[in-house]
Parts: C-alpha cells; structure tokens; sequence
C-alpha cells in the first residue's frame, strides 16, 4: 500500500470530511507554505528552525534561500556535505576537528538553568553551484555524554556563531508549545474521526493556549520577599479550575497555590546554583 493511498480514496476522505480541494502535503511543504503565506501578509521571519524531517528535505532548503530567510535546520549525521570537491559525512567532519574548535556557550534557559553545550561550526562553500549566501554546519555535543547533534545552516551574509546558537536554541521552544498545548489545553485528546470537528478542536485549543499564554505574561514579578515564582501557565490554569471547586473556601485554594509557587521558586533556585557550581568542561 502506497504512503499516497489514504488520500488518493476519495470515498473515504469525503467520508471524513475532507474538502474537495485539500490534497496531500508533506511537513516540509506545509513549512514552505506557512513562511510564504507570512511574507505575502508583510511578515518576514528572521530565521527557520525546525528539526531533521525538514533540515534533510532540499526543497525546502531551497525555498528559504530563494526567499533569503536564514535557517538552522537539524540535520541527520549520515547527511553528505561538500568540502572542497568531496561530500564527506557530517559525523566524520566532526569526529576530525581539533580540540580547539569547540567552544562551550549556553543554547537558552532551561527549567533547571542554562542549557551548555559544546558547540563547533565550519563555513562552507558548495562549488557546485556556487551559492549566493553563506552555508555552515553546526555541531553541538553534550559535554558529559559526548552526543552530538549536526545542523545545515544558511545566511543570506556572515553571521557568528552566537546567532547560530541562538537559532538553533529558539527550537526548544516549538518543542515545548506542543507539549504545553497537550498538557494544558488538551491538544492531544480529540480521536480525529472528521476534519471539521478536528480543526474546530485544533482552533480552540490554540485559542485557549494563547489565552494563558498572554495572562502569563501580564503577570507582575512578586517581590523577592515573597520567595515566589511568577504566576505561570500551568498555575493559572490550575486556579482557573479549581474555581469549580465548591468543597473548599477561595482563601484555601489561594495558599495551596501559593505553597507550590514557594517551593517551585525554592527547587528552581536550588537547580540553578548545582549547575553554576558543576564544572563546564
């Protein structure tokens, strides 16, 4: 059975409730689409970053470098890239470099403090065409297991390392949208029996995400006295339903609330002091 034969029956996408007109698009175009539909609407993004099921698709890498948007695009280490006349390996390319070349920087804020990694990366000239633009690769290796992740990166002009780890970092947080869409809002709960009733389920559950979203931050920093965390979204949306509790006074549902927010500030205080006191090596 073809990967194209659930779409190509339309007997049963019109029993689904496909439109007529909707066709089969694969995650690197619906990519391509999403950054043309923006730049038609007067938005340009500065950077793309996704992970490898887009870094590896040349379409659209292509795409973004005719529209000249800079992209950070995770890439798999059996990826060929070229070196002079050769396409040597990527995992090759970082197994051969000098001790020298890596350099230890944070790749954001985590829950637990800054992110470091060791971070290595080589400009690249492709002979064949010779490229309007600039290309690197990007290579990022945790310091206590040695793992390393490879990135194909493009600039429309030079660009540091800095503004490559700073892209690559920015991915973590489409990560975490998804997984805070699932646990907040319910992203993953609807069965997708119909296309209507999923894009109305998607809708809202983006809607409401955004809501607690924007009413996170509107919250002010409490006072350092307190020893408190800030309102999050994961506490506004526990206040927000235990506002149907009728067993327990507001005033007792409040100091629950403001428990946990102490000792999330005291566990987050305690996380960021270990990882500025373990060696970077």
């Amino acid at each position: 059975m073809s990967r194209l034969s659930w779409t190509d029956d339309p007997g049963r996408c019109a029993a689904a409730g496909l439109p007529g007109d909707l066709q089969f698009a694969t995650k690197p175009a619906l990519a391509l689409r999403l950054v043309e539909r923006s730049l038609a609407a007067g938005r340009r993004p500065g950077w793309v970053a996704a992970d490898e099921v887009y870094g590896n698709d040349p379409t659209l890498r292509a795409g973004l470098e005719q529209h000249r948007i800079g992209y950070v695009l995770a890439t798999s280490r059996s990826m060929r890239m070229p070196i002079g006349p050769a396409r040597v390996r990527v995992d090759a390319l970082a197994d051969g470099l000098p001790e020298h070349c890596w350099q230890t920087r944070p790749a954001g804020a985590g829950a637990k403090g800054p992110r470091w990694y060791q971070w290595a990366y080589l400009h690249l000239d492709d002979p064949d065409p010779p490229s309007v633009g600039q290309r690197y690769l990007l290579i990022r290796r945790n310091p206590a297991t040695g793992e390393m992740a490879f990135y194909r990166c493009w600039a429309p002009a030079r660009v540091g390392l800095n503004a490559l780890i700073r892209t690559a970092g920015v991915r973590w947080k489409i990560e975490e949208a998804f997984q805070t869409g699932k646990g907040l809002a319910g992203l993953d709960e609807h069965q997708v029996r119909r296309y209507v009733s999923w894009l109305r389920w998607t809708v809202l559950v983006m809607l409401a995400h955004a809501y607690l979203t924007v009413l996170a931050c509107e919250q002010p920093e409490p006072p350092a006295e307190l020893t408190l965390i800030p309102l999050t979204r994961n506490e506004i949306a526990h206040l927000l339903a235990v506002t149907q509790d009728r067993q327990h006074p507001a005033e007792h549902r409040m100091r629950w609330s403001t428990w946990r927010r102490r000792h999330q500030h005291t566990a987050q205080r305690c996380h960021y002091q270990r990882r500025q006191q373990a060696p970077v090596r």
